[in-house]
């Protein structure tokens, strides 16, 4: 069902339960940004929702109001937080133990962060093997932990006094999945969490659990998680907005912005050499190489779609792309790319582009997980269900209809995004062809 134009928009009224699967640097880090911007100690730097705005009409009508002005946002006073994470230190704890923030920082955050205490995990060490906790859920099988996970919503919601809730899995990458017969339908996959079959991943049972009880669901990390046909039916059936998958943050954040220009000026590409170095939990998960093979696929792909090298042999046919991640303790969260780019121009001439970008991984991370929280209630105010390829912006391989291939240029992902809004609210799309200025 299509969405028609300037559709009604049901109010964001009373407050959002925004659930984090993890407790880890990512959702301390959004937790703790959120506390501090209601504080008046921070700007919301980095999220669209909070700080973009969005043009409308013509050049000349001079009309671009703030997006959280223009389309209903929960506002950031209706949030509350859950967590599960298979450690049980508090939020404060954990970001201490993250050390991303400042200690003075979180010093004056201290009191709602203590407040949130992470719900038992479900967790199986043989999906993610770099890591091991005893805060974790039993259960006689994966339909049984299913259940759990919805009492336990169900009760989250009840006790916080939430209108509605959205879901998101900031936790750690599992190890690579291919599709499997049982995610065909969803008879298949609930059947194959009642065998405790292998195919069925810790992270598919939140989604399950939270499309189950009609709760939108982001997936941050490169695990299929929601991205499987069964999962995907429910999400149609409970009229659920998804989206997915893994948060656009360092190293592929620059890719997407990079490609589309060598592209824009038909420059040629003989290779992109890419290597990073981090030391936080995510670093240490991604030194099994499972987790690793989970990752990499995510990375590759964004080159081969932005460049398209069957449609520009000469340019970008054959080109070399290696992605590397190293484990490095004393970098913390503060991750390092390093991306060495061999390029061709006229001629065939060779030039190089040598970046270094000193990031900070949760840092990058946190306004996307708010943004996505804020975006997908707002998709469920609208009725809209299933994939929701206009959040694309946000995901380094974002989930698509199948058979059709994902659109990985930042500045597309963007125009589609806030074409999405203005269709929302009856507004003209922007085409940019600026020809009416001139007649």
């Amino acid at each position: 069902m299509a969405i028609e134009k300037g559709t009604e928009i049901d109010p964001a009224k009373g407050k959002l339960g925004v659930l984090l699967v993890g407790l880890g640097a990512v959702s301390t880090t959004f937790i703790a940004g959120v506390e501090a911007i209601k504080a008046g100690l921070a700007e919301p730097i980095g999220s669209l929702t909070q700080m973009g705005t969005i043009r409308l009409g013509k050049r000349t009508e001079n009309r671009s109001p703030a997006i959280k002005d223009f389309v209903p946002l929960a506002g950031l006073n209706d949030l509350v937080f859950g967590a599960w994470d298979i450690f049980p230190e508090s939020a404060y704890d954990a970001a201490m133990h993250a050390g991303v923030l400042e200690k003075d920082l979180l010093a004056k955050l201290k009191t709602p962060l203590q407040k949130i205490k992470p719900m038992q995990a479900v967790f199986d060490q043989n999906y993610v093997k770099r890591l091991n906790g005893e805060n974790v859920k039993k259960g006689k099988n994966k339909f049984d932990l299913a259940e759990q996970l919805i009492a336990e919503i169900e009760e989250f919601k009840r006790k916080n006094k939430c209108a509605r809730l959205v879901m998101v899995w900031a936790a750690s990458t599992e190890i690579f999945l291919k599709q499997h017969g049982v995610y065909k339908t969803l008879k298949s996959f609930e059947q194959a969490m009642r065998d405790d079959h292998k195919a069925i991943a810790p992270s598919m049972i939140y989604a399950y659990a939270a499309l189950k009880l009609g709760i939108p669901f982001a997936n941050g990390a490169p695990n299929l998680t929601v991205d499987v046909p069964a999962l995907v039916e429910l999400a149609e059936q409970n009229n659920v907005p998804v989206c997915g998958k893994d948060f656009k943050t360092g190293q592929t954040l620059m890719k997407t912005i990079l490609a589309p220009g060598l592209k824009s000026r038909m420059l040629g590409l003989h290779g992109w050499y890419s290597t990073n170095i981090l030391g936080n939990r995510d670093g240490e998960v991604l030194d099994d190489p499972e987790s690793f093979k989970t990752k990499e696929e995510s990375k590759l792909s964004v080159l081969e779609h932005i460049l398209q090298p069957d449609v520009y042999p000469e340019l970008y046919k054959d080109f070399s792309h290696v992605v590397r991640i190293n484990y490095y303790p004393p970098r913390g969260d503060n991750k390092e790319g390093w991306d060495n780019i061999d390029i061709f121009g006229w001629l065939g001439y060779k030039m190089q582009i040598k970046v270094d970008f000193l990031c900070r991984d949760s840092i990058l991370a946190a306004p996307l997980v708010l943004d996505l929280a804020l975006f997908l209630d707002l998709a469920q105010r609208v009725r809209m269900k299933g994939v929701q390829e206009w959040l694309s912006f946000y995901f380094k391989s974002p989930m698509t209809a199948p058979g059709l291939y994902p659109e990985h240029d930042i500045f597309i992902q963007l125009m589609k995004l806030k074409n999405t809004l203005r269709h929302l609210r009856g507004e003209d799309l922007i085409t940019h062809l600026g020809l009416e200025y001139y007649d």
